[in-house]
Parts: structure tokens; sequence; C-alpha cells
């Protein structure tokens, strides 16, 4: 995985925790680049399966538009009330678009350990439902910043 962390190594997670994190953690938010330049953020669920983040996505979303027209995007995955508890991952880089859109189910092999991972993690089901209306964005990120104030220790 790409990692580009200068600052704060000693409460950058390891390859390890971060693998872990992602996996276990569900829900996040996307940043994208708006046609005037504001950011625009918004939050998913999402699946890690080990090296990209699958995030499965309205095809008529603002969120949708900003990336046909500009792939860039940013994404943070955090958590923790206090802060010794804050934890967190930023990933950015570039999405690819992935199987039809909008995704109706015809088989995809590209998309059958996404969509298992993704169905099991937010349905509890064992094959992804589809209503026609989302469509599946991959990102494989060029940049990963991770940080976990629990390894800080104090009272």
């Amino acid at each position: 995985m790409a990692t580009t962390q200068r600052r704060g190594r000693r409460i950058m997670m390891t390859e390890g925790e971060l693998d872990a994190y992602l996996t276990e953690r569900r829900t996040c938010r996307v940043a994208t680049v708006s046609p005037d330049g504001r950011p625009h953020a918004g939050a998913l669920w999402f699946a890690w399966d080990g090296t990209s983040l699958w995030l499965y996505s309205l095809t008529r979303s603002r969120r949708w538009a900003d990336l046909r027209r500009d792939p860039r995007i940013a994404v943070v995955i955090d958590d923790g009330e206090e802060y010794g508890e804050l934890r967190g991952v930023e990933l950015s880089g570039t999405v690819e678009f992935a199987g039809e859109v909008p995704r109706t189910g015809e088989p995809c092999p590209e998309l059958e350990l996404a969509e298992r991972l993704f169905a099991r993690k937010n349905f509890g089901l064992e094959s992804m439902p589809h209503d026609g209306r989302h469509a599946w964005l991959r990102l494989t990120p060029d940049a990963v910043a991770s940080w976990d104030f629990r390894k800080l220790g104090g009272p």
C-alpha cells in the first residue's frame, strides 16, 4: 500500500493495523471536487479488499457527476470521541469506475470479491442486492495517512 506519511509516525498505524481497521469499519466520508473547485463531502459505506477501497455510489448523485468530470478523491475513515481515542485513515488518489453503470447484477468477475465483502459487511447477505441506481467506484490509493492517538498513552 502506498504511504506518504512524513509526520506523526509515532501514531501511524502499521500495515496490519491499517488493514484490520479498514476491514472492520463501515462508513467513510468521501470528498470530491465540484466544477467550481469547491470540495464536496458525503458519507458512504465501503468495502476494503486489502488493496482497494470499493464505494457503491448513486449514479445520479453530485459525487458521481464530480468524479466523472474529475476522478480525484480523498476518503476519510475515523472514529473516537476523546482526544486519546482518535484514530483514522485518509486515502487519496484517482477512482476507477467498475462494472456496468448503473449496476444491475450482470456477471462481472472484477466485482465478485468487492460485492461479496460489501454485502456481508453492510447487509449481512451473501450476495449483493442491485437496485439499478448505484454503481461501483474503486480507489487504489496513491497516498495513505493514518493516526491512532491511543499509541500516545497517557491518562
